[in-house]
């Protein structure tokens, strides 16, 4: 039990890293597909390794990896769902936090099971309950009142460009989400996550190239932050919250994610000396609420979601 409070801590201290890493980056000139490139091919040896120990395991036990009997259009839809989940909503993400603080960023990503709720309501006759328009309510009230106050604050004009971006980020997610339960379910968490991380990294080169780039070696100061970047706030969390998950449910380990975005806001206020006020603090809490309303309605069974 306690090893999987710990994991579930350390995975979502992690994660709240990203974006903080991120800014480091930008900081020292590299560009939004220069980060997204490296931080795929740093991480990628390592969902490689994942998937040659779980083949490996499986040979060793005589009980087949489903993963044997894909099919091409298996693998195709594994691709797609990489293409949604990590290489789509990666580079939104980093696109839109070149403008907007590293807090708002992580609240509005945070916001991802609520748009979840609503895709499920418009493709999956899924209905919203008052339960769930309270939650709505309650978390874009909070978005809101922190896209208020940083309008107030910055001085480019590029903060709702900023804001939809991320938001269009989560969006992708959400989707991603939706559409992978079936995969995770018949493939197993880690299989399906180090297939569709690694689909992702083949779109991120492929789109980098794409566009003319040279591979240009980062200076010496950027490879500590994207080794960070790509191991201790990509590969690991990821594994972590799934080891959490099995030790103390998924539940559990939801109500330990809340505080997310709480470490952001802690590590964006110490670290980049981000400006922070009690508008702040006022609309991280209504976002949370929001979040654990919807978070309840799915544990008690009145609200299944897809997620």
């Amino acid at each position: 039990m306690w090893i999987g409070w710990s994991l579930a801590l350390l995975g979502t201290f992690l994660f709240a890293l990203k974006s903080i890493l991120i800014k480091e980056l930008y900081q020292l000139g590299m560009t939004v597909d220069e980060v997204l490139l490296w931080r795929m091919l740093l991480s990628a040896p390592g969902y490689m390794a994942v998937l040659a120990w779980l083949l490996l395991r499986s040979s060793i036990t005589d009980k087949a990896l489903s993963l044997n009997s894909l099919s091409w259009q298996g693998y195709l839809s594994i691709l797609a769902l990489g293409f949604i989940g990590y290489f789509l909503a990666s580079w939104l993400d980093l696109a839109g936090l070149q403008y907007i603080s590293a807090q708002l960023e992580r609240l509005t990503l945070f916001t991802y099971p609520i748009i979840i709720s609503l895709l499920a309501a418009v493709f999956l006759n899924e209905p919203m309950t008052r339960q769930k328009w309270l939650a709505l309510g309650l978390t874009y009230s909070g978005i809101w009142l922190l896209y208020w106050q940083e309008l107030q604050w910055s001085a480019s004009s590029n903060t709702t460009k900023g804001l939809l971006l991320v938001f269009a980020s989560a969006c992708s997610y959400s989707l991603y989400v939706i559409l992978a339960k079936g995969w995770i379910l018949r493939l197993g968490s880690l299989a399906f996550t180090s297939l569709a991380m690694l689909a992702s990294s083949i779109f991120v080169v492929v789109y980098y190239f794409s566009l003319g780039n040279s591979l240009r070696l980062p200076e010496l100061n950027a490879w500590w932050w994207l080794l960070a970047l790509a191991w201790l706030s990509t590969f690991a969390p990821s594994f972590m919250i799934t080891a959490a998950i099995g030790r103390i449910g998924a539940s559990s380990t939801a109500i330990l994610g809340s505080a997310g975005p709480v470490m952001t806001m802690i590590l964006a206020v110490w670290w980049l000396a981000e400006p922070s006020s009690a508008m702040h603090i006022l609309a991280t809490l209504l976002v949370l609420l929001g979040v654990a309303l919807v978070g309840k309605g799915r544990q008690s069974g009145k609200n299944p979601s897809s997620d």
